[in-house]
């Protein structure tokens, strides 16, 4: 059987983790969670804020409080690398839920690695101030970070279905994508 790939695109905070478990404990087959965050953490530290890993400006965006992400050839390695191991899973019978934050030319790169298996495109989205005071809320987020992300995650994206998570908990969220592509 092909593998069934469900990409979950939102801004950092906006819940995509916890969408990405509570599928994970209904879906009717199992799906391997494939997380942004996880291979970023395989970076070392000292290349977070660093030129050649992923360098993070703070600056202002409606006199709030904004910061922006660079990513230098470390960053850009890890990242090419996270969606060519999506592929190679893919490749081995694997169906994945992928949580992604994706920025500029991400989905046509997915697009052309996962052409062979059947991807479902879910935008994760809700109102900047509930993304925003959930960042505040976890205390391991880059406050302001969410505010740069917001207007340039779903920008020109296509989805084949739209999430609010200011409306629903994971759980229900989870029981829609569920239901609408029939895992």
């Amino acid at each position: 059987m092909t593998a069934r790939i469900l990409i979950l695109n939102g801004v950092g905070s906006v819940g995509k983790t916890s969408i990405a478990r509570a599928l994970q404990e209904m879906a009717s087959t199992p799906f391997l969670n494939v997380s942004m965050d996880v291979f970023c953490e395989m970076l070392p530290p000292a290349y977070f804020d660093h030129p050649d890993g992923f360098r993070f400006i703070s600056g202002e965006s409606d006199g709030q409080l904004s910061v922006s992400i660079e990513t230098g050839p470390v960053g850009a390695r890890l990242l090419d690398g996270m969606r060519h191991a999506i592929a190679a899973l893919a490749a081995s019978g694997n169906d994945l839920i992928v949580d992604d934050v994706m920025l500029e030319d991400e989905p046509a790169e997915y697009r052309r690695l996962l052409a062979p298996y059947q991807v479902y495109w879910v935008g994760v989205m809700a109102p900047l101030e509930i993304i925003e005071a959930r960042e505040r809320a976890r205390g391991d987020r880059l406050i302001g970070l969410a505010r740069w992300q917001f207007d340039r995650v779903h920008k020109g994206r296509r989805y084949d279905l739209e999430i609010d998570t200011s409306h629903v908990s994971a759980a229900e969220a989870a029981a829609v994508i569920k239901e609408r592509f029939g895992l």
